[in-house]
């Protein structure tokens, strides 16, 4: 679990173990983070997490992370 705070409150939030950047459309496992991923240097409002891979490829388009994923087609 984690603690998330928003405007004053304390809310109690589980991680989603995938990570879409809607801006380069590229999906990540955070559960295989590796130094190339760089998920400090994606943007919040580009976050959008997932529970399952094919959650992720379901609601856009992504392309797997070389790093963590691997079958990166770019």
């Amino acid at each position: 679990m984690y603690a998330i705070f928003e405007k004053g409150k304390l809310m109690i939030a589980k991680k989603k173990r995938f990570l879409g950047n809607t801006n380069t459309l590229e999906v990540h496992d955070t559960y295989n983070e590796k130094n190339g991923c760089q998920l400090g240097e994606i943007k919040l409002e580009h976050r959008w997490w997932y529970d399952t891979l094919a959650e992720a490829k379901r609601d856009k388009r992504y392309d797997n992370c070389h790093w963590c994923l691997g079958g990166s087609t770019r």
